[in-house]
């Protein structure tokens, strides 16, 4: 070998040691960077010698694809369990303690021990008041629901006016790595910049990732909308400032096209967005309607008759426009209901009610009077306990309940309220079970694509050491081109 080899050598592997300790160093500062690819030198022999060609990006398109499935999947199931969580938590704890049914399960004992006691005032006060409980419970559990359907709305603008402005940037990196990529540079950083976006917009919406010519890319949901293509498409809701039983949310489109809600314990959510639109069109507004069926037929069977006309009796109720609601008569659903059930004043001790000029008395729910149309205690007498007999009978006795509610329309008034805690729990229990499971499966994605394009701190600095024996080999080369050439120097003189 001539020594102008030897130096033409030497120079070759300083120059590959110095670009390759340069990408080693950059993978080492970012192995804590989940969104970093890692880069290496690759270094191919010519009639020149040994020389970097190109630094490669460890990129895994299908363990990529795969991991924006399972973290689209995962980020929909984990929303739909927060908001089933948020419903349940309206009910108080484990035992349920402020659930229509607890309190129901207590009124009815109150209502026995009134029977037992008909001339008792402290029977008497102690069953309106258990009726109350119900009736606020109603109120409560409906706001409640309300406004977990208005959160939903608010986060799905939140969401929504992230995912555009993630779709802009997007765009920014899409077109530099077109650019790199028609100009032979190294679209490397712009690609981590670019998937990195991705991974977010996944999370909100399902996307299907579509390479094109000259590094390009188009984004589609699963059921074909656009979202990216060449520009970003443009994602539109409308929030609502308020939520009442009877308030319809406002859709999301993508590109005009309307997104579907998602179905389903184990939802069938792609991203966030359809599992909230799942959450405040579907589960929210059917438990809702549950409580509006349970306070419908505390309405229909505490009303009182004189034989021709039917009007409230222990409680009444207010329409969607403030009115006064009779008897309800619907076979469906009376949307908001059990937010404005209440006790009638007319049995409320010491309430005055200006339209009949009478304080209210307990005892008219033992005599049937409340309403005024009839009084069933004709004799006036203090043990008069039939009403309240029928009463209690009548709320073990089945009842028909609209489908529209979801749950089975032949049992009493409570059994049906625990079936609506049994609904919310076993809806709950399996969608903590989905959780578990696509939660499993992301974790196992992240580690096979971390595995494949991530950092291992390991074997970069194993390769440290050999770049660092290439410098060493190079730095002998050239001492011993050195003492030669000193030799050739010293000979000539």
């Amino acid at each position: 070998m001539s020594l102008t080899s030897a130096l033409n050598s030497a120079q070759s592997i300083f120059n590959n040691t110095g670009i390759q300790s340069s990408v080693v160093s950059n993978n080492i500062s970012n192995s804590s960077n989940s969104d970093y690819v890692r880069r290496q030198a690759m270094i191919t022999t010519s009639l020149n010698g040994a020389q970097v060609v190109k630094i490669s990006r460890a990129q895994e398109d299908a363990l990529l694809r795969q991991w924006l499935k399972s973290s689209a999947q995962d980020s929909g199931q984990q929303t739909l369990l927060s908001g089933l969580t948020d419903l349940k938590s309206i009910m108080g704890g484990n035992d349920y303690e402020t659930s229509p049914a607890n309190y129901l399960a207590t009124f009815r004992e109150k209502l026995q021990a009134f029977s037992t006691s008909p001339s008792s005032t402290i029977a008497a006060q102690s069953a309106v008041t258990a009726a109350q409980d119900v009736a606020t419970s109603l109120n409560n559990a409906t706001n409640s629901v309300q406004a977990v359907r208005q959160g939903a709305d608010k986060e799905i603008a939140t969401q929504v006016s992230t995912l555009n402005t993630l779709l802009s940037q997007f765009k920014t990196a899409n077109d530099a790595v077109k650019s790199a990529t028609a100009t032979g540079g190294n679209p490397a950083d712009a690609l981590d910049e670019r998937d990195k976006l991705l991974k977010q917009i996944s999370s909100i919406v399902g996307v299907n990732a579509v390479d094109r010519d000259n590094g390009d890319m188009a984004l589609y949901t699963t059921d074909g909308t656009v979202v990216f293509d060449t520009i970003p498409r443009t994602v539109t809701f409308v929030a609502q400032d308020t939520y009442t039983a009877q308030t319809q949310g406002n859709g999301v489109y993508i590109d005009g096209v309307l997104l579907a809600k998602a179905q389903g314990s184990t939802t069938t959510a792609q991203g966030s967005l359809q599992a909230l639109l799942q959450v405040r069109d579907d589960i929210a507004p059917k438990f809702q309607s549950q409580l509006d069926e349970i306070a419908k037929s505390l309405v229909t069977m505490f009303s009182e008759t004189d034989g021709t006309t039917t009007q409230p009796g222990l409680f009444v109720w207010k329409t969607a426009t403030g009115a006064t609601g009779g008897t309800p008569t619907t076979t469906g659903v009376i949307a908001g209901i059990a937010g404005t059930i209440s006790v009638n004043i007319n049995v409320q001790t010491g309430a005055f009610n200006a339209a009949t000029g009478t304080y209210g008395d307990p005892m008219r729910l033992r005599d049937g009077s409340i309403s005024g149309l009839t009084n069933l205690n004709t004799t006036n007498s203090s043990g008069f306990s039939d009403n309240l007999d029928a009463l209690y009978t009548a709320m073990g006795t089945a009842r028909t309940f609209s489908s529209d509610a979801g749950l089975s329309s032949d049992v009493n008034i409570m059994d049906y309220a625990s079936n609506s805690i049994g609904w919310l729990e076993q809806y709950r229990s399996d969608a903590t079970t989905a959780s578990e499971n696509t939660s499993a499966a992301l974790s196992r994605s992240t580690e096979a694509y971390s595995n494949e394009t991530g950092v291992n701190l390991d074997e970069e600095l194993t390769l440290l050491l050999d770049i660092e024996q290439s410098y060493k080999a190079a730095t002998k080369i050239l001492n011993a081109v050195d003492e030669m050439l000193k030799s050739l120097l010293d000979i000539a003189s």
